[in-house]
């Protein structure tokens, strides 16, 4: 019998993503209830099979929904149904921390994550984003001028996270489900307008697909695609030289000079994140700051988010925790 094709797109994904596992190695698979997780796992399972590679499914409960404990309780008999090796659900408490509710979830998820990869020994993560969800995220950056990074949209892996459907559409997810009997949950917070990301999904990328005409979505995920080697190499030398640069003194204002604002930026960013800065709320208008800061243009201080304060002193850009009155 034929394989149906969106399925077959899926298990393909997922052959990529799990190459260079040993038989009894371990891979965790995120799992929310939705069509593209319970898609995502479907397809561990199978392909994890032949390999002798143990899948264990996880679903995190945010406590953010009433019922929200009973669901992930249904999401751990779905992951069992589906034939993970292992399952099982965490509660995490979701803390502001001067984030939106959308990123202090999404960093309370990827923190018990990345726990329980450790404590199970996991080489792998795998996540659920879609082509869909790539390019939101990609128009999401470019609507708030975030600059190169953004734009590049969501990287297949970093650290033990893989994204192995980041070539398959939403609507492919559902056809997966629905070709192999799966029923999924729809969560009734991706359709409430509050969120921006809801707002693209359901108004702006139709209009863009209905006025522009069909394929939107893959060229915006095709975009990210060209541009993500061009970002990551520019953050490969940004490394280096933060590494050759930064002293107990700071960074030395003559030797920043000596680079192209391109690294510069990304190394004056990398030492503002190392002092304390947080990376999530670091935006182009601060890391312009700081290239204004060292290059004499503007004096005094930066202030940062995170309590952070850059100064120049003595020859070097400086980084401090910010005073706090009392």
């Amino acid at each position: 019998m034929t394989l149906p094709p969106a399925v077959a797109a899926c298990r393909r994904g997922v052959r990529r993503a799990l190459a260079g596992l040993e038989p009894g190695d371990r891979v965790v698979v995120a799992c929310s209830g939705g069509a593209d997780s319970l898609a995502l796992l479907a397809a561990a399972v199978h392909e994890a099979r032949d390999l002798a590679v143990h899948v264990i499914g996880a679903t995190v409960d945010h406590g953010l929904q009433d019922g929200s404990a009973e669901r992930a309780e249904q999401v751990v008999a779905a992951m069992a149904s589906l034939g993970a090796d292992e399952t099982l659900s965490a509660r995490v408490r979701v803390e502001g921390g001067g984030q939106g509710p959308e990123a202090a979830a999404r960093q309370a998820r990827y923190a018990v994550l990345e726990e329980v990869a450790e404590r199970t020994g996991a080489r792998r993560v795998l996540l659920a984003h879609t082509l869909d969800d790539q390019a939101e995220t990609v128009l999401l950056g470019l609507t708030r001028g975030s600059g190169g990074r953004s734009i590049a949209g969501m990287r297949p892996a970093y650290d033990v996270f893989v994204r192995p459907l980041l070539d398959v559409r939403r609507s492919g997810t559902e056809a997966a489900c629905r070709a192999e009997g799966i029923a999924w949950w729809d969560d009734p917070q991706n359709d409430d307008p509050r969120f921006t990301r809801n707002r693209v999904r359901r108004e702006v990328l139709p209009v863009l697909e209905r006025e522009l005409g069909p394929g939107v979505a893959e060229t915006l995920a095709r975009t990210a695609a060209q541009l993500r080697p061009d970002m990551e190499a520019l953050d490969r030398m940004a490394e280096e030289q933060h590494a050759r640069l930064r002293t107990d003194e700071g960074l030395p204002l003559s030797r920043l000079r000596d680079l192209d604002e391109a690294v510069a930026s990304r190394v004056l960013r990398l030492a503002a994140v190392a002092a304390g800065a947080r990376p999530s709320e670091l935006f182009h208008v601060h890391v312009r700051a700081l290239v204004d800061l060292a290059a004499g243009e503007v004096t005094g201080q930066v202030q940062l988010p995170g309590h952070v304060t850059a100064v120049r002193e003595a020859g070097h850009l400086r980084f401090r925790r910010t005073a706090v009155e009392s």
